[in-house]
C-alpha cells in the first residue's frame, strides 16, 4: 500500500504509542519522518528521524503528535521552533495524546490563526492494537480536516469516530480512560481476593467473562496476567493516574460529581507509592497484592517491589 501524501507524514513523539504507530505506517508504505527529544527511540525502531522539530514541521503537511500530556503538547505547538513558528498554510496536525480538553480547544484556535487545522484524536486499544493497526480513534475538530487525515489514520486504526467540535475527541478519550481505570482497579482487587480465597484464577476469569462482571479488563487483560504476562508496553501506572486526574478536572468543570473516582485514585496512587509508577498499569494488581500480604495472581510474577 502506498500513500498519496506529497510530503512525508510527520510523527512527534516516538514512545510506547507513537513509535508503534510510526512503525506501522512505515510498514504500510507511508513515507514517515519521526522526531523525539530522545533520539534513541527512533533508532530502536529503525525509523527515519529528523534532528530537529523544525525540520519535521517544515517538511510535512500532516503531523501526528503522541506526547505524554498537555504541557508537552503546548510546548511542541507554541515553543521556539515549534509548530506555530514553523508552520505553513494547509497543514493538518492530529493530536493522538491524552490531553486536557480545555488546553486542546485553545490550541485549536491558536493553530487556526496561522492556517493550520488541528484535530484532537484520542486513541484506544493499547500497544497491541497500535502494532496491528486496529486502534479506535475518537476525533474532535473539522470534518474536512479529518477527511484529509483519514487515509493515513486508516493505516493504524480500524474505527474512526468524528465526535464533533474541537475538544470532543479528547473529552471522549478521558471518559473512556476513566472507565478503563475503574474496571482495571476493581478487577485487580477481585483477582487478589480470588487468589487468597484459593480459587482457580483462570476459571474465575472464565466465569466473569460470561457473567455480569465482564469488562475489557476481564476479557483482554487478566486472561494474560494470571498466566504471568503483564502485556508490557502499554499505559503505565503513572500515566493512568494522570488520566484519572484529567478526568476529575473535566467533570469538575462540567459540574458533574465523581462518586466513583476514589477506587482508581487510591489504587493507582498506591502503585506509584510502591514503586510501580513506570510499569504497565496492569501491575496495579501487584500493588494491591503487596498490601494483601505479598499476594501474586500468577506464580510467574516477580516479587513485591518493596522486597
Amino acid at each position: 500500500m502506498t500513500t498519496n501524501e506529497a510530503k512525508p507524514v510527520g510523527i512527534v513523539g516516538l514512545g510506547n504509542m507513537g513509535g508503534r504507530i510510526a512503525a506501522r505506517l512505515a510498514e504500510e508504505g507511508h513515507d514517515v519522518w519521526g522526531y523525539d527529544a530522545d533520539p534513541s527511540l527512533g533508532a530502536e525502531r529503525g525509523l527515519r528521524t529528523t534532528s530537529t522539530l523544525r525540520e519535521l514541521v517544515e517538511g510535512s503537511d500532516l503531523i501526528f503528535l503522541s506526547l505524554p500530556d498537555s504541557k508537552v503538547v503546548e510546548t511542541v505547538v507554541r515553543g521556539e521552533d515549534g509548530i506555530i513558528a514553523c508552520s505553513h498554510d494547509g497543514q493538518v496536525v492530529v493530536d493522538l495524546s491524552t490531553a486536557s480538553p480545555t488546553s486542546t480547544i485553545e490550541l485549536h484556535g491558536d493553530l487556526r490563526r496561522v492556517g493550520v487545522e488541528f484535530l484532537d484524536a484520542g486513541v484506544s486499544g493499547g500497544a497491541a492494537a497500535a502494532e496491528k493497526g486496529t486502534l479506535a480513534i475518537m476525533v474532535g475538530g473539522s470534518a474536512e480536516a479529518l477527511e484529509r487525515a483519514r487515509p493515513t489514520m486508516d493505516g493504524f486504526s480500524s474505527k474512526v469516530f468524528h465526535m464533533g467540535a474541537p475538544g470532543a475527541g479528547h473529552t471522549t478519550k478521558l471518559l473512556n480512560n476513566f472507565l478503563n481505570a475503574v474496571t482495571l482497579a476493581a478487577t485487580s482487587e477481585v483477582m487478589v481476593a480470588g487468589r487468597k480465597a484459593g480459587l482457580d484464577l483462570e476459571q474465575l476469569v472464565d466465569v466473569l467473562n460470561v457473567s455480569s462482571g465482564a469488562s475489557f479488563a476481564t476479557a483482554n487483560r487478566f486472561p494474560n496476567i494470571v498466566r504471568g504476562d503483564y502485556m508490557k508496553g502499554g499505559l503505565t501506572n503513572r500515566l493512568q493516574m494522570k488520566d484519572v486526574a484529567l478526568y476529575l478536572e473535566l467533570v469538575g468543570e462540567l459540574g458533574v460529581p465523581s462518586l466513583n473516582a476514589a477506587g482508581p485514585t487510591a489504587s493507582f496512587g498506591l502503585a506509584l507509592q510502591l514503586g510501580y509508577g513506570d510499569d504497565i498499569s496492569n501491575r496495579v494488581v501487584d500493588a494491591i497484592g503487596d498490601i494483601a500480604g505479598g499476594v501474586r495472581v500468577s506464580d510467574g510474577a516477580r516479587p513485591p517491589a518493596s522486597s
